[in-house]
């Protein structure tokens, strides 16, 4: 077989080109600094696996892939949260050893990456048989109730999402039960128009 059979191509599938946004929908929802081409793939791959067969899957599909984003975007948000409070768990950590003062400061350069200072932390940590875990929990405890609802807003995006996935099952049910009945009355329907033929054919002989 030759080897520029597509079977064989070494070549990784492109993705499908991102389908025209219904206008009705407007923009995607994205902050300034997102990334418009991860949101596009991210429309294609969901657009391409539910594949929409008409304008109220076409929304819905929309409204999974923004509910998708959103949880992406709260989990990263709660990581950013955890690293910006960091510092401030460290300086807790810390200030029983050297002080609330020098604590602050230490705290402070570690968290402008400052090598002498992120050396001298580590080796304070290690001296207390701590690691930067222990940082990070300290840290959790400042903002647990703001990491509590942002785990209450993912859970809900989440549950929206899985909503409208039930949604499409229903509506396609629904729409293959209507499609059948049409295919049943057309074929009686048909069933009947050759009978009367029949009949007229044999009337007439």
């Amino acid at each position: 077989m030759s080897n520029t059979d597509p079977e064989f191509s070494s070549k990784p599938a492109a993705l499908p080109e991102p389908a025209a946004p219904l206008a009705l929908l407007g923009p995607p929802p994205l902050f300034e600094a997102e990334d418009t081409a991860a949101y596009d793939e991210l429309l294609v791959r969901i657009s391409g696996t539910v594949k929409p067969a008409d304008i109220f899957e076409e929304i819905w599909v929309r409204d999974i892939v923004d509910l998708v984003w959103e949880a992406f975007r709260l989990r990263r948000l709660k990581a950013n949260l955890m690293t910006a409070v960091a510092h401030k768990g460290l300086r807790e950590i810390l200030e029983p050893s050297i002080g609330w003062t020098d604590a602050r400061n230490l705290a402070e350069a570690r968290a402008a990456r400052e090598r002498s200072a992120i050396k001298q932390a580590d080796e304070l940590l290690a001296s207390a048989g701590l690691t930067m875990d222990a940082v990070m929990a300290q840290s959790l405890s400042l903002k647990l109730n703001d990491i509590e609802r942002i785990d209450r807003m993912i859970a809900a995006a989440e549950m929206r999402r899985n909503a409208i996935l039930r949604e499409i099952d229903r509506h396609r049910t629904t729409w293959g039960q209507e499609l059948r009945r049409a295919a049943q009355q057309a074929e009686e329907a048909g069933f009947k128009l050759i009978e009367a033929q029949s009949d007229k054919t044999k009337t007439a002989a």
